[in-house]
């Protein structure tokens, strides 16, 4: 993938957003050189930083003389920098045992692969099948992220959850299944406020049912969410089968 990005805009690069990830707060190029190891002067990394804001991977709040990937810069990130967490075999059993019980009942088994999703990811967990069937979980979780401090952020997700039209859009338009585990950001999603937000899904078909698994969190956090989509969304097609 060509990204005209140079070996040291990218080093910078993952380096923000590595920072960004852990902090949910503005990056500078002071914290940059002095936490990690970039061999080049501040002055530097500032220039750098610029030149990735000119090229769209980085933006600079208005309050803040640090920087923050922007949507494009998170998807590059995910795609081209970033090593996906392995879950060990006990994450996957444990996992798989809550919910074992629930396999011989659809609607059941789908609500606990939803609540085991927001339990182990700690965040917004979303499914969903074609024919407008709707389950969630871990609603609270929302107000953990500083990003979704905004009440208008926060109003307009849980609003989108009792949209079955707008959910079915998500998942089934939006969402292509091209890829074991989709990533959605802010202008993909095309919706009022949705900036800062990430859906990281799977697509399912089981029984017959077509359908999706997902969570709703902010960007940011989509690194440590997409291995645990994974798992559950192929649990989903294992044990249900």
């Amino acid at each position: 993938m060509t990204t005209g990005l140079t070996a040291r805009q990218t080093q910078i690069l993952k380096s923000i957003i590595d920072e960004y990830i852990q902090s949910a707060a503005p990056v500078g190029s002071s914290s940059l050189e002095k936490k990690y190891n970039l061999g080049i002067s501040p002055a530097t990394i500032r220039a750098e930083m610029a030149e990735l804001t000119k090229m769209k991977y980085l933006k600079q709040p208005h309050t803040s003389a640090g920087r923050v990937p922007t949507p494009l810069g998170m998807k590059f990130y995910i795609n081209q920098l970033m090593e996906e967490k392995e879950l060990g075999v006990v994450d996957e059993v444990k996992a798989k045992e809550e919910v074992w019980d629930s396999r011989n009942d659809f609607d059941k088994f789908i609500n606990e692969a939803t609540q085991t999703l927001a339990e182990k990811t700690h965040s917004l967990a979303v499914a969903a099948t074609d024919n407008g069937e709707i389950y969630k979980a871990g609603m609270k979780n929302i107000f953990d992220n500083p990003e979704f401090y905004d009440l208008q952020i926060c109003h307009d997700i849980f609003s989108i959850l009792e949209e079955v039209n707008k959910m079915h859009e998500l998942f089934f338009e939006r969402l292509t299944g091209m890829h074991p585990v989709e990533v959605l950001f802010g202008p993909e999603l095309a919706w009022p406020s949705f900036e800062n937000v990430g859906i990281i899904a799977k697509r399912f078909d089981v029984k017959g049912k077509r359908g999706a698994i997902g969570v709703m969190t902010a960007y940011r956090r989509a690194p440590s969410v997409i291995p645990v989509v994974r798992l559950i969304g192929n649990l989903i097609e294992e044990i249900g089968a």
